[in-house]
């Protein structure tokens, strides 16, 4: 575990944030799109019977959706009777969410916010969710002791992330159906971002559990089959790439 932690996040690139923001923010408007897409398919429907693996539709959850993107979980609990709150760093994925909101007629909660710096009080949220976010974080150890932080006590993490920068030197990127429409200058883009980052290297999700066991998450439990539920299929939303879940625990005490 000791050399799990022992990753230099310290020394990544001062600018990487900066460069992460850029890269969605030129992706938002297509992103939103594609977002809308997944929304009217049968994903939200997939989406909604994983969470309710986890908890029930009856509860009432404060829930932060960190790096919550166009909003796309925050329309899948709309049918629920949540509290949910979003935040993103990018500015114009935020608006899009809004615009994504609104347009359906679903009500949330979007702000501009760093993931690993999170504007909010110890002890906020019930439930704190993500999809495809840590892989983009350079301090992904900060980002998971402040979700630790704004957890209340027997509150839940849920992590769905994948090893995104390995599969793009294992796959031709023509499998990536998500990325379809997503220009070569773009998808070197993000390449380019893989390579700044040290979380690129790790070897996951058992890295994930021991920095979650470390920070001192419970009930740690790591499922790789997350991917195998939600895209299987081989449609416009699939992603090579085996998306796994990382679920855990604040303790009670």
């Amino acid at each position: 575990m000791t050399k799990l932690m022992q990753i230099p996040f310290e020394e990544e690139a001062e600018d990487i944030k900066d460069k992460v923001v850029t890269y969605w923010s030129k992706r938002a408007e297509s992103f939103s799109e594609h977002k809308h897409e997944e929304i009217h398919s049968r994903k939200k429907q997939l989406w909604q019977a994983e969470f309710l693996r986890h908890f029930s539709a009856d509860d009432k959850l404060s829930v932060l959706d960190v790096g919550c993107g166009a909003g796309f979980f925050e329309m899948v609990l709309s049918d629920f009777d949540f509290d949910v709150t979003g935040v993103d760093l990018t500015p114009e994925m935020i608006e899009r969410g809004k615009e994504l909101l609104s347009r359906h007629g679903a009500k949330a909660r979007l702000m501009v916010m760093d993931a690993e710096k999170l504007d909010f009080a110890d002890s906020s949220f019930d439930l704190v969710i993500n999809r495809n976010l840590v892989w983009t974080l350079p301090h992904p150890v900060e980002a998971y002791m402040e979700w630790h932080r704004v957890l209340k006590p027997g509150g839940m993490l849920l992590v769905y992330d994948a090893e995104y920068a390995k599969g793009f030197h294992h796959y031709d990127q023509m499998q990536n159906l998500a990325h379809k429409n997503v220009t070569d200058a773009m998808v070197e883009e993000c390449h380019d971002i893989y390579h700044m980052l040290s979380i690129s290297t790790l070897d996951r999700p058992e890295w994930d559990k021991a920095a979650l066991e470390k920070i001192g998450y419970e009930n740690i439990v790591t499922d790789l089959g997350a991917g195998d539920r939600l895209y299987s299929e081989k449609d416009q939303f699939y992603m090579p790439d085996r998306m796994f879940l990382v679920k855990a625990q604040k303790a009670l005490v």
